[in-house]
């Protein structure tokens, strides 16, 4: 019995040495590749040396400057849609702010719980629109103080209206025209008809085709949903030649891992052509997919020089149990569902990075009694797990 323990603890001890040396010479012949990579899609601009060492420093240490006060705190469940896409807003808006020109970022918005039915794009459009309207009043010169005229005529509108009272059989032509200008007013929401052309900043919107984009250029803009100052492109297919000189903020919506070079070549295009861009938004990103990129070298470079650098500004994605959130530069916070707490729901755990899925059940299981807490310390199996969790991320 004691040499058989003792053959199996050597020929464990070899086999362990043989995964790490192995993974020690995949690394470095990765990290060959990863060196002449990276360049592709770095930020091409900083005007300050302020700004250069923020870009240059782990996105979600370096960049906490003005918002210190936050860091560490729990992340509160938004009350509504429109609630979640206005805090989502204003988290993009202070991390462009302390960021700096060509900032990049992502928010993840997921209250599908697995259901399948609809794609993502189509689940979180309604959240992209308030999303992208919110951040043009807040970001995009020009756009709020346009609004507030347009309400202001319909407000006027609306007063005039009631001083005509209602028609009547003997009103005279000057009374029904009036009438009717005002009507148009209220009709097209306080839109100037002698000023529909927005000649100001662009926020621009990259959808992962062109037949999204085409629904959106008509739906969107044709109906109002969204401030003037939207451009609506695409990814895939044939690029059109957009004037880019202009954006100041491009969004996009829900990329695929087959649209991924096309990502990469638009966001290079429009951080160097782009004088005054402010921020880069992946909203629902998916660019790394095993049919497409694989998860082996082609998908760690990828996840390296694009996805990894980018900071979660909002994040939120809703369980069976409860939800997962998070708000810039406030901690990834786990909730529960709890009908004695206030609101609904009640604080399980907060974590300074996102956390995988089988660790968020883990995380519920032991917090409801139905799993054991990890024991701390080294192990064969802990180590043999760690070493599992890095393979898969190669």
């Amino acid at each position: 019995l004691y040499y058989c323990i003792f053959g199996l603890m050597t020929t464990t001890t070899m086999m362990m040495m043989m995964m790490m040396l192995w993974t020690q010479g995949i690394l470095s012949i990765l990290a060959v590749n990863t060196l002449q990579a990276t360049a592709f899609v770095s930020p091409v601009r900083t005007t300050t040396a302020a700004t250069a060492t923020a870009t240059t420093t782990s996105p979600e240490t370096a960049l906490y400057v003005s918002t210190d006060s936050l860091i560490g705190t729990p992340t509160e469940l938004p009350d509504s849609l429109d609630d979640g896409a206005e805090i989502a807003a204003q988290a993009c808006a202070d991390f462009a702010e302390t960021a700096g020109p060509c900032g990049r970022c992502r928010i993840d918005f997921d209250t599908s719980v697995g259901d399948e039915t609809y794609t993502i794009l189509k689940t979180s459009t309604e959240f992209m629109q308030k999303l992208v309207t919110s951040i043009c009043y807040l970001m995009i010169p020009g756009v709020q103080q346009r609004k507030q005229q347009e309400m202001m005529r319909m407000s006027q509108a609306r007063a005039e209206l009631r001083a005509l009272g209602e028609p009547a059989q003997d009103d005279d032509q000057q009374t029904t025209q009036k009438r009717d200008q005002l009507v148009q007013i209220l009709r097209t929401q306080g839109v100037d008809p002698q000023n529909t052309e927005w000649t100001g900043p662009i926020a621009r919107i990259y959808f992962p085709d062109e037949g999204n984009a085409a629904l959106a250029r008509r739906d969107w803009a044709g109906e109002g949903l969204v401030p003037p100052c939207v451009a609506f492109s695409s990814c895939g297919g044939v690029q059109s030649q957009n004037d880019v000189t202009n954006d100041h903020i491009i969004f996009f919506f829900c990329p695929k891992a087959s649209e991924s070079e096309s990502v990469e070549e638009l966001l290079l295009k429009t951080e160097q052509n782009a004088p005054n861009l402010k921020l880069t938004i992946f909203v629902n990103p998916n660019l790394v997919d095993m049919g497409v990129t694989g998860f082996g070298m082609a998908g760690r470079l990828l996840r390296e020089r694009l996805i990894e650098p980018l900071t979660h500004t909002y994040y939120l994605r809703t369980l069976q149990w409860g939800a997962l959130t998070r708000v810039w530069p406030r901690d990834f916070s786990i909730w529960q569902e709890d009908e004695n707490a206030e609101g609904g729901y009640r604080l399980i755990q907060t974590q300074n990075k996102l956390p995988s899925n089988p660790e968020v059940e883990d995380i519920y299981d032991m917090e409801n009694g139905l799993m054991d807490q990890p024991k701390e310390g080294f192990g064969f199996l802990n180590a043999l797990g760690d070493f599992v969790n890095g393979m898969t991320k190669l």
